[in-house]
């Protein structure tokens, strides 16, 4: 598999994979999302199931109950309220959640001041992650880097400086976590923090600090603290950066694309393209 570097890289990979793949979106209504849909069908990336209905609950379960059948490969959200997706997706008798797993985020991001696609929880799901969460999160991120053929990616356990405090307690959780990707809880990885996202992601920054890290500033993932640092990052990504984004739910028997209300068709449509090329 050729290393992904680009949303335009990830197009090519789910174009030129040989597998059928099936996307069912719930309440489609809305004209971003019909124009993300048909784009999907004109460029033969996925066959589109489309589920409306006016009790948009009753539409959340027939979705959930395709994916659970196998007759779809792909959820996404379309005009409806997150909350009545969510409560579809959780529910533990007819759900999606396998027992025990976690629920987070996964984002990417394009950006043009980067050589490469940088991955980063969670900006929507986990408020403030506890430790199994956080394992879990580098866990989803590590896999979801290895299937875009990311053979090591790398990555950095984010805080505001290379050090903790008594105000921030999960900071020293860290150290169990590089301890774990060294045991090979993750597959093939390099983990390493605190570092904050510049001195994550420039090694001109890393070497002005004078700080060591096996990371060498050139980071593939970013562990956020919590979900404010993640949206800020997200959002601030997209309006001062110029970054293409995607996001999806990992966790879940498939992913899951929950745009905003606020996303174009464009990043509608990175959302599923990414996690079509995650499958």
């Amino acid at each position: 598999m050729k290393l992904v570097h680009t949303f335009q890289d990830m197009l090519r990979q789910v174009s030129e994979g040989k597998q059928s793949l099936r996307l069912v979106a719930v309440n489609p209504t809305d004209e971003a999302t019909k124009e993300t849909l048909q784009k999907v069908e004109d460029t033969h990336l996925a066959e589109v199931i489309r589920i409306e209905d006016h009790l948009p609950e009753r539409a959340a379960e027939k979705a959930v109950a395709l994916i659970r059948r196998g007759d779809a490969d792909v959820l996404m959200k379309g005009l409806i309220s997150t909350d009545i997706l969510l409560r579809a997706i959780l529910n533990k008798v007819s759900g999606l959640l396998p027992e025990g797993k976690v629920l987070s985020h996964i984002s990417v991001a394009e950006i043009p001041a980067y050589h490469k696609l940088l991955f980063f929880t969670d900006a929507a799901v986990i408020p403030y992650p506890t430790q199994k969460q956080r394992i879990e999160q580098v866990r989803y991120a590590t896999d979801i880097c290895h299937r875009l053929g990311i053979h090591e990616p790398r990555v950095a356990l984010i805080h505001c400086a290379e050090h903790g405090g008594r105000q921030f307690p999960f900071v020293d959780e860290y150290p169990n976590i590089i301890q774990m990707s060294k045991e090979g809880a993750f597959g093939r990885c390099i983990v390493d923090g605190p570092l904050d996202v510049k001195s994550a992601c420039s090694l001109e920054a890393l070497e002005a600090k004078g700080i060591s890290s096996p990371l060498n500033g050139d980071a593939d993932v970013l562990i956020m603290p919590d979900i404010e640092v993640g949206n800020a990052f997200y959002k601030s990504m997209t309006l001062f950066a110029q970054a293409k984004t995607a996001g999806i739910l990992w966790g879940t028997q498939c992913p899951v694309v929950v745009p905003s209300r606020g996303d174009s068709a464009e990043a509608k449509f990175n959302s599923i393209l990414f996690a079509l090329a995650c499958l």
